[in-house]
């Protein structure tokens, strides 16, 4: 008996691992990260504890975690949209990129009424964003060419040219390789705590109007019904091709947003690591949430309470830093891990070495 393990698609995914599967994805990246956390003297209980409970009890914290969780949830909007088109946009750090350094240009150089001067940020940045964002749509509807590279691509293109910016054309005084401050006028007005900005209204802006485009209304069935049977999609007349472009247009859009709200809401200056990543981390936080775009928001805020609440464990527990990035990396590993497992499954059979002349037969599966 010779057993083979076959890789096979599985024909519906059962729903306690569809729901599951987050929840498990989280619990065994915090289980694997308390090993360097045991390695550098700390204890995991505490350290968890401050992270996921102490930062709920203080306004500060609750503030440090919606400013973080709003960029995370435009930029994980912007790569969930395309993915239900079936479709990755990993080019959202770079439309970030291209949001900020569009908004804060128009920030620095127009004097207009603060109302007047925010809402052409916010509506500039989204549109150059979106425009950035189309490209790897319309190369992947024309050309056919892979989305994942391309924007990849262009990632790089829009962070090495906001350096560029930061070193000429856009350097502030002082010789750093930022811009000068906003005016008062261009920064987004804080309440209830000095480091909570008005812009975290997005967060239940863009829930609700992400949930009614992709089940109340005809792109949003078109988006799905893409993503989930292409063929049957063509033959029922839908154009990819439109499809393709809209949803990296509105990504687009989403992430720009996302790059502006940041540098008026927080920041108050362009500079060259004003995101920590968010663009990437976006990738985890959709597949997170990948069953909704409720579940796209609980998954920005936890990201959002790891990052706040990592931040403060570095100050309080000497706990460096970096580990907040590692528990962020275990949660993409095993989320991809996750993903495979609900996609597949592992059939194992069982069968015996043909005698001469007949014929291997299979006895068994798992």
């Amino acid at each position: 008996m010779t057993p083979a393990i076959e890789v096979e698609s599985r024909d519906s995914t059962p729903r306690w691992l569809d729901y599951g599967a987050p929840v498990l994805t989280i619990l065994a990246a915090l289980f694997v990260a308390a090993i360097p956390l045991l390695w550098i003297g700390a204890n995991p209980i505490l350290v968890y504890e401050q992270i996921f409970l102490d930062s709920l009890l203080d306004l500060g914290g609750i503030a440090d975690i919606l400013t973080t969780a709003t960029p995370l949830f435009l930029a994980g909007l912007s790569v969930y949209i395309p993915l239900k088109a079936g479709l990755w946009n990993i080019g959202a750090e770079g439309q970030l990129y291209v949001g900020a350094i569009v908004g804060t240009y128009i920030g620095l150089n127009y004097g207009v009424p603060s109302y007047v001067l925010l809402v052409l940020m916010v509506l500039s940045s989204g549109l150059a964003a979106a425009l950035y964002g189309a490209i790897p749509g319309y190369l992947r509807a024309e050309h056919d060419v892979n989305e994942i590279i391309s924007s990849l691509m262009l990632t790089f293109a829009a962070t090495t040219f906001a350096g560029y910016l930061l070193r000429g054309p856009l350097q502030g005084r002082g010789g750093q390789t930022a811009t000068d401050r906003l005016p008062d006028a261009a920064e987004l007005p804080t309440v209830l705590h000095p480091r909570l900005h008005v812009g975290v209204g997005i967060l239940a802006i863009a829930a609700v109007l992400g949930t009614l485009l992709l089940t109340r209304t005809r792109l949003g069935y078109e988006i799905t019904f893409i993503g989930s049977n292409p063929a049957a999609a063509k033959q029922a007349g839908i154009s990819s091709y439109k499809i393709y472009i809209l949803v990296f247009l509105i990504g687009g859009f989403l992430a720009g947003l996302a790059g502006i709200i940041e540098i008026a809401g927080v920041h108050g200056r362009l500079f060259e690591s004003f995101s920590p990543g968010y663009g990437f981390t976006a990738v985890a936080v959709a597949l997170l949430g990948r069953n909704g775009v409720f579940r796209v928001l609980l998954a920005a805020l936890f990201f959002g309470v790891l990052t706040a609440g990592g931040t403060t464990v570095a100050i309080t527990m000497d706990v460096p830093n970096a580990l907040v990035d590692v528990i962020v990396a275990l949660t993409i590993l095993f989320l991809l891990t996750a993903e495979f497992i609900t996609e597949y499954r592992l059939a194992v059979t069982f069968g015996s070495k043909p005698d001469s002349g007949s014929d291997p037969s299979v006895e068994g599966s798992a």
